[in-house]
């Protein structure tokens, strides 16, 4: 059964992503502790709340270092939300962060062309290319988000999909081992299930 560590840094939507990822079949542990991160064949950083105060808790306990260890080891990684802003190298909100740096680029806010934000509700994310984390999804496949904030990569090769809301925005980035989605999977019914499950099977290698 694939192991997978979801990373507690007390912003998460840990419950729910945990459920889900056990609905999957995936045998799941939300932890804080470094060791049993390292034993784990893949890794998820949630996130809710403001990009600045995650990453002061994500120092904190060390995370970054940590994230960069599995990472350069080949460890499968995902961000949701939050979790995928944090992987950028830095955000403009609240007066600006500094980032993970794994992905290179800056997260700024959303633009909207005027609708309301933050954005809540679903929009459909239309791939860029074939990838193991969206297989079996429709194209477009719509997913249920919620941001005032969006990534911009650096290199157009890490956008895995894209939305709609105003203006386009990257929803989903992948630069392998490292994952991201700016939508929550957990809340986004049976395709959401299917990305998770898509995940869980990415992290597979690493445990052979």
């Amino acid at each position: 059964m694939t192991r997978i560590a979801i990373l507690d840094y007390g912003m998460g939507n840990l419950r729910s992503a945990e459920k889900a990822l056990e609905h999957v079949g995936a045998e799941v542990e939300i932890t804080r502790d470094h060791d049993r991160v390292r034993a784990a064949d893949g890794v998820v950083l949630p996130g809710v709340g403001a990009f600045p105060r995650a990453m002061e808790e994500v120092r904190r306990l060390r995370f970054d270092a940590l994230l960069a260890e599995r990472i350069a080891a080949g460890t499968p990684v995902l961000g949701i939300c939050l979790g995928l802003q944090l992987l950028f190298e830095d955000s403009s909100e609240m007066g600006g962060a500094e980032g993970l740096g794994l992905i290179q680029g800056s997260v700024s806010e959303l633009l909207a062309d005027g609708l309301k934000v933050p954005q809540i509700g679903w929009n459909p994310v239309s791939w860029r290319r074939e990838s193991a984390l969206t297989k079996g999804l429709s194209e477009p496949c719509a997913f249920y988000h919620v941001h005032s904030f969006a990534p911009r990569p650096a290199h157009e090769e890490d956008v895995l999909g894209s939305a709609v809301y105003g203006g386009e925005f990257v929803s989903a980035i992948e630069r392998p081992p490292v994952f991201g989605v700016q939508f929550h999977p957990e809340k986004s019914g049976p395709d959401g299930l299917r990305l998770l499950a898509n995940f869980a099977r990415v992290c597979v290698p690493a445990a052979a």
